[in-house]
């Protein structure tokens, strides 16, 4: 699975692959130009996902706990 996904991203041009001809072969992968440019997206999804554990444990913490007794 994880090889496909890296060709996938290969063929799109966001990695590249060097393979090294050693005993065991070596296969390396590298960000392009292309895929260095998804790092402002990818950092706005990581903020997000911060923001949004942050407001479902606020909501959590918020939520009061049933009174004993009461289902």
């Amino acid at each position: 699975m994880l090889t496909r996904h890296l060709r996938e991203l290969e063929a799109d041009g966001i990695v590249a692959r060097t393979v090294t001809p050693t005993v065991p072969p070596r296969v390396d992968y590298a960000l392009t130009a292309l895929g260095d440019s998804l790092a402002p997206v990818l950092q706005a999804m990581r903020s997000w996902g911060a923001e949004y554990q942050r407001l479902r444990v606020a909501a959590r913490d918020a939520t009061p706990a049933p009174a004993a007794g009461v289902p």
